[in-house]
């Protein structure tokens, strides 16, 4: 079966003047338009491709990579308002529709929300939702602690930032616990710090027992990691090449650096700073 709104290895049966049809095990067909044909292929080859509902509500398929597939959340920018409700472009042609019944409150064009996508079972077409709670439980959970997870911030509290935790359950990141900038939309790895007897979730950003980095030293850490191990930055380096690169002050790369140094994090060679 053909699912709607995820990715679906299927097989070309055909190829015809307004794309390929393709099918799965059980007889099912669905068209790829020429616009998404690969140049090279064959008869019987397997294709990878999207499929979801067009402007016309037909089933087609796509190579284009969306940014959210069925049963998922995602940071989805709003690109149009009207009786409807709010239309989120999520890296298709046709806009995912986010109905008002749909929106804790008024979603507005050009700003960005965490929306969860889903098959609406009265229409039969893929939807999104602002109001992600209702799509969350903590029921039967299975967590170690100190176990890596993936998470996207959804909201800010009080208390400090809640979390989509592996796109199925609820958890918060205490504001005593946060070391880095962050915002909503961010995806990022955290680590199951308590799981309590409400079955409610506490997440840190980083390994439980992992000695806390000074800020500044983190960030600096962070980059390091994102660049492949390697800055071309030192202690000799002028204090515009250090804002350019990480708006910092000289003073303040000097301090942190020593800090990574101290920890057997880093290098500092010549040419710049290595990760141990």
């Amino acid at each position: 079966m053909i699912a709607l709104g995820n990715y679906n290895t299927l097989k070309i049966l055909r190829s015809t003047s307004v794309g390929l049809f393709l099918g799965d095990d059980e007889g099912t067909e669905i068209l790829l338009p020429n616009k998404y044909v690969p140049h090279d292929f064959q008869i019987d080859d397997r294709l990878e491709v999207f499929c979801y509902l067009d402007n016309n509500e037909r089933p087609i398929a796509t190579t284009l990579k969306p940014f959210v597939v069925r049963d998922n959340f995602a940071f989805l920018k709003v690109v149009e308002v009207n009786d409807f409700g709010a239309f989120v472009d999520w890296g298709l042609e046709k806009h995912l529709l986010v109905p008002y019944r749909e929106q804790n409150g008024r979603m507005e064009e050009g700003k960005k929300y965490v929306v969860h996508c889903y098959l609406d079972e009265e229409s039969f077409r893929l939807t999104g939702s602002g109001r992600v709670e209702r799509f969350l439980s903590n029921n039967d959970l299975d967590y170690q602690a100190n176990q890596e997870v993936d998470i996207l911030v959804y909201r800010r509290t009080p208390l400090g930032w809640e979390v989509i935790i592996e796109n199925k359950n609820k958890g918060l990141v205490f504001e005593t616990d946060v070391f880095k900038p962050m915002a909503i939309g961010d995806r990022l790895k955290g680590y199951i710090k308590n799981v309590r007897e409400d079955n409610k979730i506490d997440v840190a950003l980083q390994p439980i027992g992992a000695k806390m980095l000074e800020p500044t030293a983190q960030m600096i850490f962070e980059k390091l990691q994102q660049s492949g191990g390697y800055l071309p930055l030192h202690d000799k380096s002028s204090p515009d090449e250090i804002k350019s690169e990480l708006h910092l002050s000289k003073k303040s790369f000097k301090k942190a650096i020593g800090i990574l140094y101290k920890e057997r994090k880093i290098t500092i060679d010549p040419d710049g700073i290595r990760l141990v």
